[in-house]
């Protein structure tokens, strides 16, 4: 008879307890904060954070801001999918928030002094994160440098490098780059009737589900592909990979190309539905590619998982624009992400202790069964 597995040593299972454990401690942790500001009105504010546009009385305007958060959600996703993708094969893609800097100046290149349309401009920003993955590939598999280090470095490379190039493109009166809907509208990704949907919402476009398209279809690749199976070989044990005949050199190059790519396509997804305009004065790296290494970690290290925590992080983060600024700093939302960011790493070791809860359920099971199968034989 075959034996009954635990359900606390189901992934999934495991994945899905993990998540919601991080969540519901970050929110904790958020209206204790809310609660030392103001405590008259910290149950109202986290409960607008986690309503985010049902705040809202109407339906249209619910979905028109929905739109808004999905339009954020695509580019989290993607940046998501670049590390979790190199985190298959053993590496920590810090460098997508460098690809995705990089893929933001070539799209928008693309589309404002190229006058080029919406699919070449999204193939080169694609073309750029690649580069810029390929960079931190070469670096790894030749020379052994860490991709941490290369790829923190390139993130700052990408940012001034990008400045630089769009200063080319930005309003004579303002350090914003053009407004593409006014400059370019060839160049704006199409809705593909989706912004009917949300109350004619102009910025949601078929990113939104070419995003979760592409989450699909890297979870085959991982998963249900010899390319994808070589991938985490390598990722596993490199020595192994190669005494088994697979050019490890290669699959880390791979690797890090097709994650560059991800987080390059992530920025066109964005900045090509026109919601934003470039700021070519900014100084810090775009945190959309750091939040994708807690969007990862959140899904559990899963694809389609990451597709639901990418989501509910941007949740989150647009919610906090629904406090009441008087009061509470819109920061809160930020703080409450962080926490959860925090929080994620310890997801593995939750994973560990339920293995161990349920090993130890087992043992107690087989020493039980083993001691009335004794007593049976006495009485026998």
């Amino acid at each position: 008879m075959k034996e009954k597995k635990s359900i606390l040593t189901n992934g999934l299972f495991q994945s899905i307890v993990s998540a919601i454990i991080c969540i519901l401690l970050g929110l904790l942790v958020g209206y204790l904060v809310l609660l030392a500001i103001n405590p008259a009105g910290a149950g109202k504010a986290i409960q607008a954070i986690v309503k985010n546009y049902l705040n809202y009385p109407t339906k249209m305007a619910q979905m028109k801001y929905l739109g808004n958060t999905l339009v954020k959600t695509a580019p989290l996703l993607m940046c998501a999918l670049s590390i979790n993708f190199c985190y298959k094969v053993g590496l920590f893609n810090i460098g997508a928030a460098g690809q995705y800097v990089v893929g933001i100046g070539a799209c928008l290149y693309g589309a404002l002094a190229l006058k080029w349309s919406w699919l070449p401009c999204m193939l080169l920003a694609l073309a750029a994160g690649a580069l810029w993955g390929l960079i931190v590939g070469l670096l790894k598999a030749y020379r052994n440098v860490n991709e941490v280090i290369s790829g923190i470095m390139l993130n700052w490379i990408g940012l001034y490098l990008v400045n630089t190039l769009l200063s080319n493109v930005k309003e004579s009166t303002s350090p914003y780059t053009y407004a593409l809907g006014k400059t370019n509208k060839a160049a704006m990704l199409p809705g593909g009737g989706l912004p009917a949907v949300f109350s004619n919402n102009g910025y949601v476009t078929i990113a939104i589900p070419l995003s979760i398209i592409i989450a699909v279809l890297i979870d085959i690749l991982l998963t249900k592909t010899k390319f994808g199976y070589e991938l985490r070989a390598t990722g596993f044990n490199k020595e192994a990979a190669r005494y088994a005949g697979m050019n490890e050199k290669r699959n880390l190059i791979m690797t890090l190309v097709i994650g560059g790519a991800l987080a390059g396509l992530g920025a066109a997804f964005y900045y090509l539905s026109g919601y934003e305009q470039w700021e070519v004065t900014t100084s810090s790296v775009p945190g959309m590619g750091f939040n994708g290494i807690a969007a990862t970690f959140l899904g559990g290290l899963n694809p389609i998982g990451t597709i639901f925590a990418s989501y509910f992080l941007q949740h989150i983060m647009s919610g906090g624009s629904y406090l009441d600024k008087n009061i509470y700093p819109s920061q809160i939302a930020d703080l409450i992400t962080a926490i959860i960011i925090y929080l994620c790493g310890f997801v593995l070791f939750m994973k560990t202790v339920m293995n161990r809860m349920a090993a130890s359920k087992n043992e107690k099971k087989l020493r039980r069964t083993g001691a009335e199968s004794k007593k049976g034989g006495e009485k026998a």
